[in-house]
């Protein structure tokens, strides 16, 4: 198989081709590398494995077309994105031009150039917004929604909330009507707080090594709101896992979108993953509040029975074997964070 990813020097992006090029992929990575971490994740796949790399920006049509000419590629992987909320509100043209703008170049440039290529395409539980309606109930360190208990479908309204969730919302659109209008093989995945080695989050993007990363390095963490948010979390093993299992069933699931995380059965709230640092590192972790965030929703957690019933899959990794395993890459790498500064996201 012959496989370009777009995005491929990103924390999903990365895990991604060493996974591929580890069961004989033949792996193209495109890439910005505008994103803290990437030339990193570049040098350590180069370290690993032979492939070869196109940088480029996805807001350029022509040189996304022109990684595609010429290479009959099998599977396109599209990660690429501006991907925090608060960058959106900050600068909504240059989010749209990402995100929205970014996925049209993609999926014109497949269609011209390569349309047989299977697109599969990262979205984000965000474009259900905040899930105003639902009805929740404040405990000890979570807050729980009471009438969802296998969590959200992909039956639920979309409600793009804050400009990231119109412009990934948007995405995705385009990705299911180009598989209706133009007969290309796509699928969606509405993932869900994908966490793991190789993430250099900060502060407005991948709490979950945010979170571990300040507690190592010794900087305090911001919990905006209550803490109390409840999020359903996916290992990228087994994210990749999904990805996988898409390409195998492609001629049953062209077309459709997929709420992929780690469903009712690995949730944490933001307060809780403090206490599993704190247990894991042995001392308390530094940690204050400020106000609620745009879009942030109190409760997600998806479900994912979809994914079960017509992929075969599900996830593997529980969150606390996780977490810990994510904790003990960074305690490994530490000299990395230390280097880097972490207090803002960068984006690309």
């Amino acid at each position: 198989m012959k496989v370009i990813i777009v995005g491929g020097c990103g924390f999903i992006g990365s895990n991604a081709a060493d996974r591929l090029a580890s069961i004989g992929w033949e792996v193209t990575l495109f890439d910005s590398l505008v994103r803290k971490g990437a030339e990193r994740n570049l040098e350590w796949l180069r370290s690993r494995h032979h492939l070869r790399f196109v940088q480029g920006d996805i807001r350029n049509e022509g040189v996304v077309e022109q990684a595609l000419q010429g290479e009959s590629y099998d599977v396109l992987l599209h990660l690429a994105a501006q991907v925090a909320v608060t960058t959106s509100v900050e600068r909504p043209r240059y989010d749209f031009e990402v995100n929205a703008l970014g996925t049209f170049n993609v999926l014109e440039a497949v269609r011209t150039v390569s349309p047989e290529t299977i697109v599969l395409n990262a979205s984000t539980n965000k474009v259900y917004g905040k899930l105003a309606l639902l009805e929740e109930r404040e405990l000890k360190t979570r807050y729980e929604v009471t009438g969802l208990p296998l969590g959200v479908a992909e039956s639920q309204p979309l409600d793009f909330h804050s400009p990231y969730g119109c412009s990934k919302g948007a995405a995705e659109q385009y990705v299911s009507d180009y598989a209706r209008i133009y007969k290309l093989r796509t699928v969606n995945f509405r993932q869900s707080c994908i966490y793991g080695p190789r993430q250099f989050g900060v502060e407005d993007q991948g709490w979950v090594a945010w979170f571990a990363i300040a507690h190592t390095v010794g900087l305090p963490v911001k919990l905006y709101g209550t803490g109390k948010q409840v999020r359903d979390l996916l290992h990228v093993g087994d994210l990749v896992d999904c990805y996988l299992r898409a390409v195998d069933c492609i001629d049953a699931v062209s077309g459709m979108t997929f709420n992929v995380g780690g469903g009712p059965a690995n949730t944490l709230s933001l307060l809780e993953l403090l206490a599993l640092l704190e247990k894991r590192s042995g001392r308390p972790v530094d940690y204050g509040f400020g106000d609620w965030r745009p879009g942030d929703q109190p409760v997600y957690i998806s479900d994912i029975r979809q994914a079960e019933r017509l992929l075969g899959w599900q996830p593997q990794i529980p969150v606390e074997e996780g977490v810990g395993g994510l904790w003990d890459w960074i305690q490994a790498n530490s000299d990395l964070f230390e280097a880097m500064p972490l207090t803002t996201a960068a984006v690309g």
